[in-house]
């Protein structure tokens, strides 16, 4: 387990442990499968420190809730001791779990955040600093702090004050686009009635009232100005009619961002084939010194199909599937810590 180094020169000598998607990180309370998203569009807002309540911090589907509160406070009343140390985190009697926990909103957040994650073991709550991925289900109160990391029940409190992102040292598994200046702290702020959430592809916010799950969402509207797209140098960044993109116009990038699907959905169609099939300038359409039946780009000897260096014969390696594939809803108890 990794764990803080308390410094004594200010804000130097901390340790954060990156926790990324659907990883429940140490000593967990509990491990539960479908509560984070992978395809998260981040926060335009990223760094430095954020009023719980702003709009468009946190994230979540509309009409709709991975994060369970009512399994997590039947899997504690079913583990006393584990309620013990649960809600002794949050200065709470094990007996009032059910009344905290319903007053919490789940969601998904939207910036790198950091927090101190506390963990079970040996019977007792354990605690470390730690970095939450965009795309991981959280349970946040009434004040907009997350509460909850709802893939293992950990309780969640605001990191420590002294800690400085940009001079801490990281541990634990990076991901694309990590970086210390990107990573936020959560402020405090007086009572949250709504929050402003954004789906997770960034292009529609909804309010969700605090303390509900999903069923009240209000209507879908427009994203916070702060996430809106900055326009692009000498237009808006959407094309006029009869006006060319390149220099001298505005271009127009698609929606979805770069490696987007074509409108519709499908893959885009290729232009007109050459005679034969193939490149020009080779008999039958193929590259210059292409056999024939050879595809493009196929090594001499290489069968079809057949990646680079593979052996004949040999399996692909199968990737595993994403943690927003992973069937909503499945709650298991975590192994003992040793």
């Amino acid at each position: 387990m990794t764990t803080f180094v308390a410094g004594g020169c200010g804000e130097a000598g901390a340790t954060i442990t990156r926790l990324t998607v659907g990883t429940p990180g140490p000593d967990p309370y509990v491990l539960a499968a479908g509560t984070d998203r992978q395809d998260v569009k981040p926060s335009r807002r990223a760094g430095g420190t954020e009023n719980g309540d702003m709009p468009g911090l946190y994230g979540g589907t509309r009409q709709s809730a991975s994060c369970e509160a009512g399994k997590l406070v039947a899997f504690l009343q079913a583990n006393p001791q584990k309620a013990a140390a649960w809600a002794k985190v949050h200065g709470l009697a094990a007996g009032d779990i059910p009344r905290y926990v319903r007053g919490l909103t789940p969601v998904l957040l939207r910036v790198d955040t950091l927090v101190t994650n506390h963990g079970y073991k040996d019977g007792k709550a354990t605690r470390i600093q730690a970095v939450l991925r965009a795309g991981m289900g959280v349970l946040v109160d009434q004040k907009g702090i997350p509460a909850v990391k709802c893939n293992c029940g950990n309780p969640l409190t605001p990191p420590e004050k002294k800690i400085s992102p940009g001079k801490a040292e990281y541990k634990g598994a990076s991901w694309p686009g990590f970086s210390p200046e990107t990573v936020t702290k959560i402020r405090s702020t007086s009572a949250v009635g709504s929050f402003v959430l954004v789906n997770p592809d960034g292009t529609m916010a909804f309010d969700r009232p605090a303390a509900t799950a999903g069923g009240a969402d209000g209507p879908p509207q427009a994203v916070p100005s702060q996430e809106s797209p900055a326009p692009s140098p000498g237009g808006s960044g959407t094309l006029e009619p009869g006006t060319p993109p390149g220099p001298g116009g505005p271009s127009e990038v698609p929606s979805g961002g770069p490696g987007s699907e074509s409108p519709g959905g499908g893959t885009p169609q290729p232009g007109p084939e050459q005679p034969g099939g193939g490149q020009p300038g080779a008999p039958g359409g193929g590259q210059p010194g292409q056999q024939p039946g050879q595809q493009p780009g196929q090594q001499p000897g290489q069968q079809p199909g057949q990646q680079p260096g593979q052996q004949p014969g040999q399996q692909q390696p199968q990737q595993p599937p994403p943690a927003s594939l992973v069937t909503p809803g499945t709650w298991e108890e975590a192994p003992a810590s040793s």
